[in-house]
């Protein structure tokens, strides 16, 4: 690995990389390893990758980066996880995209998430893109979540910075005493478009969903936030979506709930506004620029 792909690698991935890798670059397999409870082997029917996780292991680390640094590649994989029941485990993914010439780089990575009963998952995804061509960087991640009785998953998504086109859709079913967690970044600049989409059905009973999104545009830059949440049991679902806009950026937010049960409990929030003229002139009196002040408020924002 070279130091562009060694800068990319850190730039989407914080693991230490000590259990089970799977490195993908420029469309291939690059690196593997196999851990005593997580095996990882190529899909059969498509490009991707299936990782299997055995029951009651009492902790597994998964690593799973995409590097681009080839123009013009158009990399698509489907890769299914599949966790036994009683076990734990941390995954690590994200594409980090280097652009510098003039045909688009794209990636769209499907993970399907089969997580068995009383099994707790956090997964940690990170999307990075750079490069001074004209070549756009496009990344378009689908996730479909499928919680058993008892299960629990985590999601962080960050994408803060060189992303030009991002669609990104996660669906999920919970079943019984199942809970989902998903905590959303997006940062967009210039020109770019960030659309993000979340359907959840809660069809057993005493599961619950919380998703919280800080999204930021800047300069032409626009995002679309939509939540599409059905509560068919006795269930809890709550949606936050905050946002900052400034410059000419733009950001709407689309709820849909729809409860199907006496005891479905929906809640969708969402808040759009500029950067609090109170907090700007504060830093601004400790000797800030305008700029530094805005950065430093965006920053604490997204943290």
């Amino acid at each position: 690995m070279n130091n562009l792909e060694n800068k990319l690698l850190k730039k989407v991935n914080d693991s230490p990389m000590t259990g089970a890798v799977n490195i993908r670059k420029n469309g291939k397999m690059w690196q593997r390893k196999n851990t005593k409870y997580v095996t990882i082997s190529d899909r059969k029917d498509r490009g991707g990758i299936e990782i299997r996780v055995k029951d009651d292991t009492p902790f597994a680390l998964i690593d799973i980066p995409v590097l681009i640094t080839q123009s013009g590649l158009t990399d698509t994989v489907r890769n299914d996880f599949y966790i036994g029941k009683n076990a734990k485990v941390l995954i690590y993914a994200g594409c980090g995209i280097n652009n510098c010439f003039e045909k688009d780089s794209f990636h769209s990575g499907e993970h399907y998430f089969y997580v068995g009963e009383n099994s707790s998952v956090k997964y940690i995804e990170k999307h990075y893109g750079e490069g001074k061509g004209r070549g756009k960087r496009v990344i378009n991640p689908v996730t479909q979540i499928f919680l058993e009785k008892g299960a629990k998953m985590e999601i962080e998504t960050t994408q803060i910075e060189g992303i030009d086109d991002t669609n990104r859709v996660t669906r999920a079913i919970l079943k019984e005493k199942t809970n989902l967690i998903v905590k959303e970044k997006i940062m967009t600049s210039g020109s770019q478009k960030a659309m993000t989409e979340f359907i959840v059905k809660l069809k057993g009973r005493e599961s619950s969903c919380r998703v919280i999104s800080r999204a930021v545009a800047t300069e032409k830059s626009e995002q679309k936030f939509v939540s599409n949440i059905k509560g068919n049991e006795k269930c809890f679902a709550h949606i936050a979506c905050d946002s900052i806009i400034k410059d000419k950026g733009r950001v709407s937010a689309i709820p849909k709930i729809k409860a199907n049960h006496v005891e479905a409990e929906l809640v969708h929030e969402a808040t759009i506004g500029k950067i609090a003229g109170e907090q700007l002139v504060k830093l601004m009196s400790l000797g800030l620029d305008q700029k530094k002040a805005e950065e430093e408020i965006i920053q604490g924002f997204l943290n």
